[in-house]
Formats: C-alpha cells, structure tokens, sequence
C-alpha cells in the first residue's frame, strides 16, 4: 500500500521542464535584465529625439494674478498717489520662439546616432548574455556527464566485490583482489562527492546566466552533427568583426562624439529669437464703483511683437575650450575602437583556435574509440575465464568509461565552440 501510495505521489507532482541549448538562449535573449535595460534605453533615446524635436517649436505659457494693495498707491482714474485701497487682476500670454539656433537641429542628428548605438548595444548585449549561457550549458553538460562516469563506476565497483566475494569463497580468487577494489572505492566515493558538487554549481551558474533564480529546469543536450567552419578564408575575422554590434556601436559613438564637436562649435553662432505677448488687468478702488471686468479687459489689452539677435563675441574662452575637449573626445573614442577591435579579434581567434584543437582531439579520440571498444572486451573475457585478476579488469572498466567520457566531452566541446561562432556570425 505505501508502495502504490509513493508511485501516485510521484505521478501528481509536476514534471521538471527540460530545456535545450536553444530555448536557453530564446529565454535569455528576450527575458535577461541587461537586455530589457537596453530595450528601455531604446526606447529613452526615441523620446530624446522627440524633445530635441521639440526644441524647433516655440514655448506658449499663460497666467492671471489677483492682487489687493492698502495703503498708499496710484489712482487709475486720475493717475494721482492716493492713499486708497484697490484690486488689480492681469491676465497674460506669451509665446517665445527660437526662431534660428543651429544647435538645436544637431541635437536632432546627435539623438538620432544615439538611437542608433543604443539599438546597437542591445544586440550586444543579447550577445553577451547568450555568450554567458553557451559557456555555462557546457560546462553543465560535461560536469553532468562526469558524475555519471563515476556512478556507473561506482554501481560497477559494488557489483564487482560481490562477484568477487563469491569467488573468493570457491577458490577462484585471492581474497587480495577484494581488498584492492575496496581500496579504490573510497577515493572513488570522494570523486562523486566532488563531482555531484561541481555539477550542481554548474547549474546554478547556469540559472544565473539565464537569470532564473527557481531550480525548476532541466537541461539536455540534443544529437548535432559536427560541421565544419569556414577559417579557411582571410577575411573571416575581419567579416565577422565588421558586422559585430560591439564593433559598431564604438562606430557611433564616434559620429556622435563627432556631432558633439559640430554642437560645440554652434556656440560661435548668432541666435535669432522672437517673442509675443497679450496682456491687459482690471483695476477697482475698493468700495467705489468701477467699470465691468470685462470691459476693462477689453479696453486695457496690449500686444508686443519682438525679435532679438544674440551675437556671441567673448565667452571667456569657455566655447574653445568645449571645441577642443570634443575633439579629444573624439581621439579617446577611436581608441575605444582599437580596444574592441583587439578583444574582438582575441575572441574570435582564441575560438577558432578552441575548434580546431576541439576537432582534432575529437577525430583522433572517434578513430581510437573502437579500438578501446574491443580492447575492454577482450578484457571482459579474460577476466570471466580467469585469466585477469579482479583489480586490472576494474581498472581496464574504469578506463573504457573515462574513454566514453572524453569522447562525449570532445564533441561537447566542438559543438561548443560551433555554437559560440554562432553567435558572432550572427552580426546585427
């Protein structure tokens, strides 16, 4: 009864998602914080064109003011100082328009380059992030594939002193065999210990990088056929450098370090502005009758039309200045440029160079395999007829499982380095 009540339990929990390298990287490029940062920064710089815009439209603002004075003041009526006690109302608007001021128009185009190097920071931080996870699901992958060695070495170490207790108690065996295989198997349980650990940290670096912080998944890797890679042609770094969104956002930001050298020197330019204002007030002596509101209004309104022209001819030196700390700007951000074109190059170079080596190793460790194959099975029916002692056959199982291994984790790492090339032919 507890045995069916457990397997109904079982059966009622939810099932633990598995999940592939490229729902991995799905998930992390559209849901990961650094990516919503930057779809938010996307959606600052559309906004920032929008107010630089904006600054090509005039300012219109109006207002009223209900004021009372007591004591001594002017009379409207008689244009006298009395000591009288009044009510005055004005009312107001006023428009203000820079009719001609060049920076505003290169404040357009500098919103607009960055808009263009946010979009471009975006794409590159998908990349990161999907950088991150590739790293992080192999890492997983082979850790997991470890521990598996290791407890099917271990199931078989428990297996195998059994087996050779049994023959120890007919005579086929010297009692030395099992204590050999037990000798092994405590450092042996140690390595599990460790590598349970390790397999379990690797996932959580994995969640991480996912940024997902409920264990809920699982991960698997799914069949791939190697392929192979197009090294072979010269520009193969610099095809993938060009179209690399960390190389053109450092492109951009040079534009606009550029513009911001245009927009310095705007300082140097006359500005145009114009102005209009409406106004008129009511005026009441308090206690004394007066005219209507509205007519006063009517009768006391006023207009003012104005233009200014604003000519800059000494700034103490603040708008040379500008120029020329833009213009350094301007050299820093180059050399920005050499610096992503130098890490860009590292990467791309360390993974060709990771591929290669991972598929040279993998062809000779696939050439070796079947060999090693049959070597464990001869080794198989040496020890079944007697003719190999308990302790060198664990050894020769233990070896055919570290063989399996090392494939499994060649090809990983080929699939690997594929995948992370992935990423950078990808582009923008």
């Amino acid at each position: 009864m507890k045995k069916l009540f457990f397997i109904l339990l079982i059966n009622l929990l939810p099932a633990q998602q598995s999940w592939t390298l490229q729902q991995c990287l799905d998930y992390a490029s559209a849901n990961h914080p650094l990516v919503k940062q930057s779809a938010v920064n996307i959606q600052k710089n559309e906004r920032q064109i929008s107010a630089a815009k904006g600054m090509l439209l005039p300012s219109v603002d109006a207002g009223a003011n209900h004021n009372y004075n007591f004591g001594n003041g002017i009379n409207q009526q008689n244009n006298q100082r009395e000591a009288i006690n009044t009510q005055t109302d004005n009312v107001y608007a006023q428009a203000n328009w820079e009719l001609m001021n060049w920076r505003n128009y290169l404040n357009i185009s500098l919103s607009k380059i960055n808009k263009e190097s946010s979009t471009y920071k975006m794409k590159q931080a998908q990349n990161e992030v999907k950088l991150n996870v590739i790293q992080m699901f192999f890492t997983y992958q082979n850790s997991k594939s470890w521990l598996d060695v290791l407890e099917t070495q271990l199931s078989g170490i428990e297996d195998q002193i059994k087996r050779t207790e049994k023959e120890v108690e007919i005579g086929n065996r010297p009692k030395s065999d099992i204590y050999d295989i037990k000798a092994n198997l405590g450092t042996m349980q140690e390595q599990w210990v460790s590598a349970k650990n390790q397999r379990d940290l690797s996932k959580i670096n994995l969640l991480n990088a996912l940024a997902i912080t409920k264990d809920t998944l699982d991960f698997t890797m799914t069949e791939e056929n190697l392929t192979n890679s197009n090294f072979s042609n010269p520009d193969f770094i610099q095809d993938l450098l060009e179209k690399n969104p960390a190389y053109q956002t450092t492109l951009a930001e040079i534009k606009a370090q550029q513009k911001n050298i245009d927009i310095a020197k705007s300082a140097y330019l006359p500005t145009l502005n114009g102005s209009y204002t409406w106004s008129s007030f009511y005026n009441k002596i308090l206690g004394e009758p007066t005219t209507a509101f509205s007519e006063q209004i009517k009768a006391n309104k006023n207009q003012q039309l104005s233009f200014g022209l604003n000519i800059p001819i000494f700034n103490k030196l603040q708008v040379k200045n500008n120029v020329e700390i833009a213009k350094l700007n301007v050299i820093n951000s180059n050399y920005d440029k050499d610096i992503v074109i130098n890490n860009l190059t590292q990467s791309i170079s360390s993974i060709k160079a990771q591929f290669l080596n991972a598929k040279e190793k993998y062809n000779l460790l696939e050439a070796n395999f079947e060999n090693q194959r049959l070597s464990f099975q001869k080794s198989e029916e040496k020890y079944k007829e007697g003719l190999m002692d308990a302790y060198t056959f664990f050894v020769v199982r233990n070896n055919w499982l570290q063989a399996n291994y090392n494939l499994i984790n060649s090809k990983n790492d080929v699939i690997q380095q594929t995948e992370l090339l992935k990423v950078f032919e990808a582009g923008l």
